[in-house]
């Protein structure tokens, strides 16, 4: 009898774990399920560059692109040699301009030379003297040589930096630039040379920055903290930057060679 009692017992044990792990599979199952169906299909995407055809874009305030700018080997190039910092001009950053984005998914693929500097601008309007005046920026830059080739000290002073003559880290890639700064513990920058992805969501509710699958930095557009950093540093004499919803993706000229593959857009 106590044998029988303990077989029936044991039954019934078996019976629950079944049970349990029953449950638990068609959880996992449901939550794979509903995490596939949030993420983006191909066809929610929009290549704005997809390595054939650079229609759509066109420089900065002109219906043209700058020299230097096209596409080899299924990649759009900023075709030009190294400048320097305290040589550089600007003037030939281009934009998509056959559509304007709100909330946003961007992502890309890019890479850079030794020294080499860029940026991927959202919210861009025209009418300034060029995007950086009133876009904010995703920044793109060599950190490792960029400060050994380039003299930043003087550029830097204006800024109060302790150590001008150093890249800080407001103009290290992943930041907004001279606004927030990446998380360094999450960042992960190949070297010059080789393939970087970058991807950047916008809604008024946060923006993110994403480096090589990591997010690395997070902030609310035009909250209380937002709008004191605005005040406090390199846009506190441009009015304008950063209050636009709506505008042209761009991508910086900053005297240096520069590659980019895979550029797509999905509205939020």
């Amino acid at each position: 009898m106590i044998q029988t009692k303990k077989l029936s017992f044991f039954k019934a044990f078996i019976l629950s774990i079944l049970a349990v792990n029953t449950i638990a599979c068609k959880n996992k199952t449901e939550q794979a399920e509903k995490e596939m169906a949030s993420q983006p299909t191909e066809q929610d995407w929009t290549y704005l560059f997809d390595g054939t055809s650079l229609e759509g874009w066109r420089g900065y305030g002109i219906d043209s692109l700058p020299p230097g700018w096209t596409v080899k080997d299924s990649v759009l190039t900023f075709d030009t040699e190294l400048g320097l910092e305290q040589n550089y001009k600007g003037g030939k950053d281009i934009i998509y301009g056959a559509e304007e984005f709100d909330n946003f998914e961007l992502y890309l693929e890019w890479k850079i030379p030794q020294g080499g500097n860029s940026g991927i601008f959202y919210h861009v309007k025209e009418g300034y003297s060029g995007p950086p005046e009133v876009a904010p920026e995703y920044q793109l830059i060599d950190d490792e040589n960029y400060a050994k080739i380039h003299d930043l000290t003087s550029y830097n002073s204006q800024f109060g930096a302790a150590h001008p003559e150093e890249l800080q880290d407001w103009q290290s890639t992943g930041a907004d630039y001279a606004m927030h700064t990446p998380d360094l513990s999450k960042k992960q920058l190949n070297p010059a040379g080789e393939w970087n992805t970058t991807k950047i969501v916008f809604t008024p509710e946060k923006v993110e920055h994403w480096l090589n699958g990591e997010k690395i930095l997070e902030f609310v557009p035009w909250s209380e903290e937002w709008q004191q950093k605005k005040q406090s540093g390199k846009w506190d004499n441009a009015p304008d930057y950063g209050k636009f919803k709506t505008g042209y993706i761009g991508l910086q000229d900053h005297s240096s060679p520069i590659w980019f593959r895979n550029i797509k857009i999905k509205s939020l």
